[in-house]
């Protein structure tokens, strides 16, 4: 009884030494319990299930101490609480506080859904000049190259979808008016300027939802 209890302990040891998993009984020989277990084992009876020596935390490493769940920079919190405090601030929204009613599935959602895409294929058309054509700079051209800001990203973030989606949107409502303003200083063109938002809107849900991972 003496020896086992020795290469138990051990066991045991080399175990925690190397990070090996525990499978070292656990045998007490200075209790009741241990001296049972060892008496049904001599008795050809067999004993309990064995006890792990140490218990692993699922959420760390055998080798590695530290937690394996990953953790976000202080940047990239801080950016993502300034472009949602700013977003909900000046993006529409609802008046009241109630829960929304455009979730999937339903049509209203559905609704939504198609008016922002609708409404970025007809700034297109008019950003191209192909509808109410004209040889001058018109309102009808500059509101198809605004027309994903103040169509497209409202009607899609009225819709009750995901966190990464809605992060996504955030990240829209801020970067579109910068790239309409900054771009016609180097290229004077309200084609170019919505298809760089179109570039800029669907890069930002690819990156957001990962579209680029599920694909591989």
């Amino acid at each position: 009884m003496i020896s086992t209890t020795l290469a138990g302990t051990c066991l045991c040891n080399a175990s925690r030494l190397w990070k090996l998993p525990a499978v070292c009984p656990s045998i007490r020989a200075n209790t009741s319990a241990g001296r049972r277990r060892i008496a049904a084992n001599s008795n050809g009876v067999d004993a309990p299930t064995v006890e792990e020596c140490e218990e692993k935390d699922p959420n760390k490493d055998e080798m590695n101490p530290i937690p394996l769940a990953s953790t976000s920079s202080p940047i990239d919190k801080d950016l993502k609480k300034v472009v949602q405090k700013t977003a909900a601030t000046f993006a529409p929204r609802a008046s009241t506080a109630t829960k929304n009613p455009a979730v999937p599935g339903t049509t209203l959602y559905t609704v939504f859904e198609v008016q922002g895409y609708a409404s970025m294929f007809l700034g297109g058309v008019l950003s191209f000049n192909l509808i109410f054509p004209s040889n001058e700079p018109d309102i009808w051209r500059l509101m198809g190259m605004w027309s994903i800001w103040m169509f497209t990203i409202p009607s899609l973030r009225a819709r009750d979808c995901s966190k990464n989606e809605k992060e996504a949107l955030n990240y829209l409502f801020l970067l579109i008016p910068l790239l309409n303003v900054l771009l016609p200083f180097f290229w004077k063109s309200f084609a170019v300027v919505w298809s760089a938002d179109t570039v800029a809107f669907f890069l930002m849900y690819a990156w957001k939802l990962g579209w680029v991972k599920k694909t591989e």
